[in-house]
C-alpha cells in the first residue's frame, strides 16, 4: 500500500522486488524465462494470465462465492488506485518510476514502457510502485540521482508520499456521491419490508399471515406512528404479547391498515418458540415474519449532492478517528476473553485484518449494493488514515521525514537529508507492534468472524 523503499544495508540487497538494484541509464538484457522473478511478456504470457484469471473466476462462481469475488476485485482496484496516485504524482514531479505492479511474488506478466515496468504478480495481496531514492539508505547511480525522490523539492515529495491516501479520500467521495445520486439521502423515516414468514411448529399460519400480511408488504408505521428507528417495529411487537398492534402497510403503492396480535413466546437463538419462556429468557410477542428494517431515502440533486457527499465523507472520517481507542481496547479484550470476542463479533467494534475486511464487505454485498458502498467508503477512509501514520514503512513516515528535513534545512544551506538508519530501531518496533495487531485481528477474524446480522 505504500511506495517501495529498501532499508537493508547495501551488501544484503538482492534482485527481488524487495531489494534495490541500482538502475542504469540503459536497461540491460531481460532475464531468461527460467530465472526467478524474470519479467515475462508477449501473447503467451497474456494468454496464460487470462486463463488463470478465468479459472479463478470460475471457481468462485461455481462455489457460490461471487459476492466474495466482487469484494476482492473492488479492494484490488482500491489498492491499485492508491498506487496510481503515487505513480502519477511521481511522474508529474519528474521522478523516476521503475515498477508498477499488481500483486507480489513471482511475475505472471510484465511489459516495459520507457523506464517503467508494468505487470502482474502471482499473489493478489496488494500492489506497489517502485521509486528510487526514497531515503538516504539507497545507493543510486550518480547519473540517475537527479530523478530520485530524495532530490525533488519538498512540495513534490509531500505530494507523492500523500497521494495514495488522497486517492482513497477521492474514491470515498466518489462512492458517497454515486450513492446519493442513485439512492438519495437517508431521512429520519424507516421502512420494514416483509421478505417472508417464519413457520410455527403445529400451526398452519403465523399471526402475521392470519392478520393478512403478505410477502412484499412494507410496514411504514405502528399504532399510528411513523417508524423512525430500526428497532421500533420489533420492540413494539415484542412488548405487546396478546395485544393488537395496528400496522400501516404499503402494498404495491397503496396504503392499507392491518391489525396483528402477537403471540406470547420466546426466542431460542433465531428460532421462534411459542409459549412462556420458563426460565429461558423473557416472554415476548411474536408474529412470525422475516423482516429487515431499512432507512427511507430522499432524492438528491447532482449539485447539492457534491456538498452532501463531502459532509458524509467528513462524518465517516470523524467517526473512524473517534473509534480507534475503543477499537484497540476491544481487540485486547477480545483476544483475552471469549465472551468479549463473541460480543465484538456482533457489534463489529474491533479492528479487522484484510481477511475480516473482505468477509465483512462480502456480507454487505449480500445485504444490498448500498450497504456495500457504505462499507467500501469506510474501508477507503480506514486505509487512508492508516497509511498516513507518521512512521515508516507507511506513507506518513515519508511525509514526516520530508517535514523534518524541511525544518532542519537552513536558508542558503544545502538541503538537509535525514539519516534514516538512526530511525530503523523505532521502525522495527513499530512494525512489531503492527504485526501483533494484525495477527490478533486475523486470529479473531477466523475464530470469531464479525456478523453484520448481529
Amino acid at each position: 500500500m505504500s511506495t517501495w523503499v529498501d532499508h537493508r544495508p547495501a551488501g544484503e540487497r538482492g534482485t527481488d522486488e524487495g531489494a534495490a538494484t541500482p538502475p542504469t541509464s540503459e536497461p540491460g538484457p531481460p532475464p531468461s524465462a527460467g530465472e526467478a522473478g524474470a519479467p515475462t511478456s508477449g501473447w503467451g504470457a497474456v494468454l496464460r494470465l487470462l486463463i488463470g484469471v478465468a479459472v479463478v473466476v470460475a471457481i468462485f462462481v461455481a462455489t457460490g462465492l461471487s459476492a466474495l469475488l466482487i469484494v476482492i476485485l473492488a479492494i484490488i482496484v482500491m489498492v491499485m488506485v492508491h498506487e496510481l496516485g503515487h505513480f502519477a504524482t511521481a511522474k508529474w514531479s519528474r521522478m523516476k518510476v521503475t515498477e508498477y505492479f499488481v500483486g507480489f511474488g513471482p511475475r505472471l506478466w510484465s511489459i516495459r514502457r520507457g523506464e517503467t515496468e508494468y505487470g502482474v504478480k502471482a499473489l493478489p495481496l496488494g500492489g506497489y510502485v517502485k521509486i528510487p531514492g526514497m531515503s538516504n539508505l539507497e545507493e543510486i547511480d550518480p547519473e540517475d540521482e537527479a530523478g530520485t525522490y530524495r532530490q525533488k523539492p519538498f512540495r513534490n515529495r509531500i505530494l507523492v508520499a500523500s497521494a495514495g491516501s488522497i486517492m482513497h479520500f477521492v474514491m470515498a467521495f466518489l462512492l458517497a456521491y454515486a450513492a446519493l445520486l442513485v439512492f438519495g439521502s437517508p431521512t429520519s423515516a424507516v421502512r420494514v419490508p416483509i421478505s417472508g414468514f417464519v413457520p410455527w411448529t403445529g400451526h398452519a399460519e403465523t399471526a402475521a399471515q392470519a392478520a393478512g400480511l403478505q410477502k412484499g408488504d412494507v410496514v411504514t408505521g405502528v399504532n399510528g406512528h411513523q417508524l423512525t428507528r430500526p428497532d421500533q417495529f420489533t420492540t413494539v411487537l415484542q412488548d405487546s404479547p396478546g395485544k393488537p398492534v395496528n400496522l400501516t402497510v404499503d402494498r404495491n403503492g397503496q396504503t392499507i391498515h392491518l391489525a396483528v396480535t402477537p403471540v406470547a413466546g420466546h426466542l431460542v437463538g433465531t428460532t421462534e418458540v411459542l409459549g412462556p419462556a420458563q426460565g429461558k429468557g423473557k416472554t415476548i410477542g411474536l408474529i412470525g415474519v422475516k423482516a429487515q428494517p431499512q432507512p427511507v431515502y430522499s432524492s438528491e440533486g447532482p449539485v447539492r449532492g457534491l456538498g452532501t457527499a463531502a459532509v458524509n465523507v467528513g462524518r465517516y472520517t470523524a467517526l473512524t478517528v473517534e473509534s480507534v481507542p475503543r477499537a484497540i481496547g476491544s481487540l485486547y479484550d477480545s483476544v483475552t476473553s471469549t465472551k468479549a470476542a463473541d460480543q465484538s463479533a456482533k457489534t463489529g467494534t474491533r479492528p479487522q485484518s484484510i481477511v475480516g475486511v473482505v468477509d465483512t464487505a462480502a456480507q454487505a454485498e449480500q445485504q444490498g449494493i448500498l450497504y456495500l458502498i457504505e462499507i467500501l467508503i469506510v474501508i477507503n477512509i480506514g486505509f487512508a488514515l492508516l497509511n498516513m501514520l507518521p512512521m515508516l514503512p507507511l506513507d506518513g513516515g515519508h511525509v514526516a521525514i520530508a517535514v523534518y528535513e524541511r525544518i532542519r534545512t537552513r536558508r542558503g544551506q544545502p538541503y538537509y537529508q535525514a539519516d534514516v538508519s538512526k530511525l530503523l530501531p523505532v521502525v522495527y518496533g513499530f512494525v512489531a507492534v503492527l504485526m501483533v495487531v494484525v495477527v490478533a485481528a486475523l486470529y479473531l477474524d477466523i475464530t470469531h468472524p464479525i456478523n453484520l446480522g448481529g
